[in-house]
């Protein structure tokens, strides 16, 4: 046995006998994988038995393995808690990992205010307020509020309300707030209408209509016909809307239902939202390769991942496997919520269909990954046949130049790579040593600076080079990037420029070495790639400069030197 084995044999000899998180490591110090624990001793030492059935992966795994740290926890829960954080901290190569690093839209009402006002929130706080959602896509959250304007006359505006305003805005004219900002509606009756759009949002259809109905028969009686007509069409738009909109099932219990679909070696679970009765949005996961994972692995992943965020999870999570740890995750996300949550398996009624309805989604939702996949090898084969390069195109690096009249010139590099635009590689740059609308001096500067400076390839923290690079120019924009990789003797790195002529269809490609550009059908696969790309960049630049235009219109008086020369940095630093 080898020095490495036998510490390797000593780690595994002395593990605790106590629940925890180990952590697998390869020969660099790498972490392989990352999992939880009962015992420690007892699931470790598992994976090196002989004659233990396992998986593939798992024997790659196992045969990699140099290494094995521990973190001991008082209980499994923290345990769960504490692997799900380093997983997604670090990301193991043997991990199922959600590439999903975004916080979802809710709805927050902060019913304790003395005039409570829908807000859009992406992260839920304990301060009192109620918060409804996730919505997911964003779409259904506009479509909430607008359904929520038109039926509910709840104020939209922000300013304080004491009802000492002097008139009242066009919402009012139009019916669609009862302006408390001029005293015209008192607060008991404003929160009568927050307490419809809470019985709304949660589902609670039952009350909502009968509460309505007998406000609608008080006014009949005070024989205040105009205001009982108001009432009475608001119940029967409320009316309306909830036959659309709600799922047939029994009670407004809030549910996420995961279905998973599976086609070679690629996987797909869709997770749908239903709040209240209300199916308000679905999110799609998608994994090219999962031939090693089974179906409870993709999905314990999935809710570990997915919740270890501001997420509020809901009363009952559907899922189409068992899980051997059920127990544990339940317990979690019930401290999540700060009440009961149960993860089921239906087999019959109602939730099986929810479940059948989840997977039908996924199975839908694979198939279009999957030829989305075959288009996105298939372009980008085309453009590497016409321009004759030598190796396939895998990473892509689109260039663009953003500037008025001038001033805030700045620039933008973004990555598409193995068939998708790869956005935590987007690089955008303020130009530094060019005054003026030099829109080729830019374009120099920043090729350089990106591979030649602290962007260029390392192996610490460097981005890779690209088998392409896409300038959005002709021939003056291609030339002036050429000759910055010239300066940093990168003259092998292929290079193109991409215009448009004025009242043209058609794409022009500049290679270096030819002034006749190759032009591009409309309609071609490589015109639809190359396209894509500059337009991204076009867009992440655009965006870049008219934050800092913004920025510039409400810097602080001249009077002021120190804050006069102070810069307000983006919420992503620029390079």
């Amino acid at each position: 046995m080898s020095e490495l084995a036998t510490s390797l044999q000593s780690t595994l000899d002395h593990l605790p006998k106590k629940p925890g998180v180990y952590l697998m490591k390869g020969k660099k110090g790498e972490i392989l994988y990352i999992g939880k624990a009962r015992v420690l001793t007892d699931r470790v030492r598992s994976y090196f038995q002989k004659g233990a059935d396992q998986s593939p992966k798992t024997r790659v795994l196992v045969g990699l393995v140099q290494d094995i740290e521990t973190i001991v926890t008082k209980s499994e829960l923290e345990a769960l808690l504490l692997e799900s954080n380093m997983v997604k901290r670090h990301r193991p190569r043997f991990n199922v990992v959600l590439r999903d690093d975004k916080h979802y839209p809710y709805l927050r009402l902060p019913v304790k205010d003395n005039f409570p006002r829908l807000s859009i929130v992406r992260r839920v706080k304990h301060d009192g307020a109620m918060y409804f959602g996730p919505y997911v896509p964003t779409g259904a959250l506009r479509d909430t509020l607008k359904i929520i304007k038109k039926v509910f006359p709840l104020a939209t505006c922000k300013i304080d309300i004491d009802g000492t305003a002097d008139r009242a805005c066009i919402e009012f004219e139009i019916k669609r707030c009862m302006a408390p900002c001029t005293g015209h509606q008192s607060q008991e009756d404003y929160h009568r209408i927050v307490q419809q759009v809470r019985y709304f949002l949660e589902g609670r259809d039952k009350e909502l209509l009968d509460g309505l109905r007998a406000e609608m028969e008080a006014a009949s009686n005070r024989e205040e016909f105009e205001e009982a007509a108001r009432l009475r069409d608001r119940m029967a738009n409320i009316a309306k809307t909830l036959e659309k909109q709600r799922i047939a099932q029994i009670g407004p219990v809030d549910q996420d239902v995961m279905g998973l679909a599976r086609m070679g070696p690629a996987a797909d679970l869709q997770l749908l939202f239903v709040r209240g009765g209300q199916l308000i949005g679905r999110k799609d996961f998608y994994w090219a390769d999962t031939k090693e994972s089974s179906d409870e692995e993709l999905i314990r992943s999935a809710i570990e991942q997915f919740y270890n965020k501001d997420l509020v999870p809901p009363k009952e999570v559907l899922i189409p496997t068992r899980l051997g740890d059920r127990e544990v995750m339940q317990q979690w996300l019930s401290v999540k919520k700060e009440q009961s949550v149960r993860i089921l398996t239906p087999e019959r009624g109602v939730k099986h269909q929810l479940l059948q309805l989840a997977t039908e989604n996924a199975v839908a939702a694979i198939a279009e990954h999957l030829r989305k996949g075959v288009v996105e090898e298939q372009e980008a084969k085309a453009l590497q046949q016409l321009l004759h390069l030598p190796n396939p195109l895998g990473r892509i690096e689109g260039f663009d130049i953003s500037n008025t009249m001038g001033t805030n010139s700045v620039a933008s590099m973004v990555v598409w790579e193995d068939g998708k635009m790869k956005k935590a590689d987007y690089r955008r740059f303020k130009v530094k040593t060019v005054e003026g609308a030099n829109d080729f001096a830019s374009m120099h500067e920043v090729v350089k600076r990106r591979y030649g400076g602290s962007l260029s390839v390392n192996e610490e923290k460097g981005l890779p080079f690209p088998d392409l690079i896409l300038i959005d120019g002709g021939i003056g924009q291609l030339g002036a990037a050429m000759d910055a990789l010239r300066d940093l003797g990168l003259k092998h790195v292929p290079i193109v420029g991409l215009a448009k002529a004025k009242g043209e269809k058609e794409e022009r490609i500049y290679t270096p070495g030819v002034r006749e550009p190759l032009i591009l059908s409309p309609t071609s696969l490589a015109s639809h790639l190359v396209q894509r790309i500059r337009d991204e960049a076009h867009r992440f630049a655009i965006t870049y400069h008219r934050k800092l235009r913004g920025q510039a219109l409400v810097m602080p008086s001249k009077t002021n030197s120190q804050k006069r020369t102070r810069e307000t940095r983006p919420s992503t630093a620029p390079t």
